[in-house]
């Protein structure tokens, strides 16, 4: 198939797939654990943020001949995530709405990471704000990214950015303040 491809002189299309494959695995390689530690910060599960993030990576393959400036393939994916996370949170917030009543709690297989990534108290501080002060807080605390990136990825203005970081802060301050 390979030898027929080009001797049609379609070998252009193949590089372009090659060098997706190339792209997108370099970055899987470099990104993919500070991605999954920026997810598993939004929605609070590690296996779904290693879900979403995959999900984000295969959608970027998918869609690479697309992408318009393969420089910005980063910022992309970072908003690409948190969408995706903000998906699972809603999803989650639905199946919990319609969840049948009087039914036991039975401990998942996440639950050992899960307890483990929420004995911190920053943590729990941080579980304890509205979700757009926790994304605009982890986004520039814990993925380091600037206020332009983050508005970008949250899909809001820089002052919007500015003022859900404020608030944020000042709300995990007081709660941080009032467990010590």
């Amino acid at each position: 198939m390979t030898e027929t491809l080009v001797a049609r002189g379609t070998a252009g299309a193949m590089s372009v797939a090659w060098d997706a494959d190339q792209a997108v695995t370099a970055l899987y390689a470099s990104n993919y654990r500070p991605l999954v530690r920026l997810a598993a910060m939004l929605v609070r599960d590690v296996a779904t943020a290693e879900e979403v993030v995959q999900e984000a990576f295969i959608a970027m393959h998918g869609g690479w001949r697309r992408l318009r400036d393969p420089d910005k393939a980063l910022s992309y994916l970072r908003q690409a995530v948190v969408n995706r996370s903000r998906s699972v949170l809603r999803h989650r917030a639905v199946v919990e709405k319609y969840a049948p009543k009087g039914l036991p709690d039975a401990p998942s297989a996440e639950l050992g990471a899960i307890v483990e990534l929420e004995r911190s108290a920053v943590v729990d501080a941080l579980a304890k704000l509205p979700t757009r002060q926790r994304e605009a807080l982890v986004l520039r605390y814990y993925a380091d990214l600037s206020e332009a990136e983050i508005a970008r990825a949250m899909g809001i203005s820089r002052g919007a950015v500015k003022s859900h970081t404020a608030r944020g802060m000042a709300a995990l301050r007081n709660v941080l303040e009032q467990l010590s």
